[in-house]
């Protein structure tokens, strides 16, 4: 498994992106919240992902492009729990990850709850899957 993450594996579909927030339930591990949908991608790759932090929270472009660096590295790394899943159910998938939280937390916690979630998702997925087949 590769641990680079290419621009084809980035989501830029605005149709897609807007479905996603039809998405049924998100899921929830602090400070993350994962939108995800099963659906066919441009691209051949398991899964594109999005990577989002609240202007909202963090007024200065500084403060949400260092979250948003730090949520993209924890996904390079783990993504394999993800992707080795999708793969063997033969699905794609288009997710995006919001940082939910008022405060900047270090790398180990983001990537911590990123691992939690991914797993989460996991399990999601081939839930999804067997109703589709």
């Amino acid at each position: 498994m590769s641990f680079s993450y290419p621009k084809k594996e980035k989501l830029c579909s605005k149709y897609i992106i807007e479905k996603l927030f039809d998405a049924e339930k998100p899921i929830y591990e602090f400070p993350l919240k994962f939108f995800w949908i099963l659906h066919s991608l441009p691209e051949e790759v398991p899964a594109q992902s999005l990577v989002t932090v609240s202007k909202r929270r963090f007024k200065r472009a500084v403060k949400r492009n260092l979250l948003k660096r730090r949520m993209r590295e924890a996904f390079r790394l783990n993504k394999s729990i993800l992707y080795g899943k999708i793969q063997s159910v033969n699905v794609q998938i288009a997710l995006m990850i919001i940082y939910n939280h008022g405060e900047i937390l270090p790398f180990q916690k983001i990537e911590s709850a990123m691992i939690k979630a991914l797993n989460k998702l996991v399990l999601k997925v081939e839930e999804a899957s067997k109703t589709i087949s």
